[in-house]
């Protein structure tokens, strides 16, 4: 039986949660310490360990069939892939930093100046958008320390929290590329392999949903009822189950975690009480 290629990062941020990922769907990998590639136990997937910036070249040349990748790589270097499903994690920023003393009014200040970066054709597109001309400087790793030693007027480079550039003297300034993990996938697919992946999104998707979705129960006086279903943004009604205690019923409801704090006031003031937030583990649509 053929199997589904996919190709994750074999290092660094992107690796652990692309793992944990397919854990979550069900799909457990039999791989040991330094193996660059291995099979799943339960499902016809085997996993390519790829360095980072290789993975889109990868998928683009069928070699691994798809991929989970920053959204950034594939800006920084474009390939003839498509983009499937969006992940949710590893978010991050690609953005300018210059040192913190420095009086920044502007992304003119950047003209002239000289830029550190490991994302040249980024950065170069992003200027030339603003009708800046700046020095490149392409260098690998250890991009913060460039302004420190002379290298660079300022840095581009990818921001999480902001805490490593603060630790090296220098601060966020312009932040024009937003990225997380994406699942990509070759146009070169097989109809067999083609039939796996659907199976793979059917259950990522899945994971996805149920993380964003919470289960909650509460308990709310039989006069109260049609107040309480008002206020809850709800995939479908409400079920409803009679307490033993007269005069009074349970609901239960599925809603997305972030409309959950925008209405737990408006769920107390119609009557509701002992509300329970349970998370979903898989939620199938």
């Amino acid at each position: 039986m053929k199997k589904l290629k996919i190709a994750v990062q074999k290092s660094g941020r992107l690796h652990d949660e692309s793992l944990k990922l397919l854990k979550d769907c069900g799909i457990f990998i039999d791989n040991g310490k330094d193996q660059l590639k291995a099979s799943a136990s339960n499902f016809p997937l085997e996993v390519l360990f790829l360095r980072n910036s290789d993975i889109p070249q990868y998928v683009e040349d069928g070699i691994a069939d798809i991929a989970i990748i920053g959204e950034n790589i594939l800006v920084e270097k474009p390939k003839k892939v498509k983009v499937i499903q969006k992940l949710g994690f590893s978010k991050c920023r690609v953005s300018l930093a210059v040192p913190k003393e420095i009086n920044y009014s502007g992304t003119q200040y950047f003209q002239g100046k000289k830029i550190a970066t490991s994302y040249p054709n980024t950065v170069s597109k992003y200027l030339k958008s603003k009708g800046i001309t700046a020095d490149i400087h392409e260098i690998s790793g250890s991009v913060e320390i460039a302004p420190n030693i002379g290298l660079a007027d300022g840095i581009c480079d990818i921001v999480s929290s902001g805490s490593t550039l603060f630790k090296n003297g220098l601060k966020e300034v312009e932040t024009f590329l937003k990225s997380e993990a994406v699942l990509i996938s070759s146009s070169k697919l097989e109809s067999d392999i083609s039939t796996i992946l659907n199976k793979v999104v059917f259950r990522i998707q899945s994971v996805l949903e149920a993380k964003n979705t919470k289960y909650i129960l509460m308990n709310v006086p039989n006069e109260k009822i049609e107040e309480v279903s008002k206020v809850l943004p709800v995939l479908k009604s409400p079920t409803i189950m009679p307490l033993e205690m007269q005069g009074w019923s349970s609901l239960h409801t599925v809603i997305k975690e972030n409309a959950f704090w925008e209405v737990i006031d408006k769920l107390k003031e119609a009557g509701a009480e002992g509300i329970l937030v349970i998370p979903i583990e898989k939620m199938v649509i």
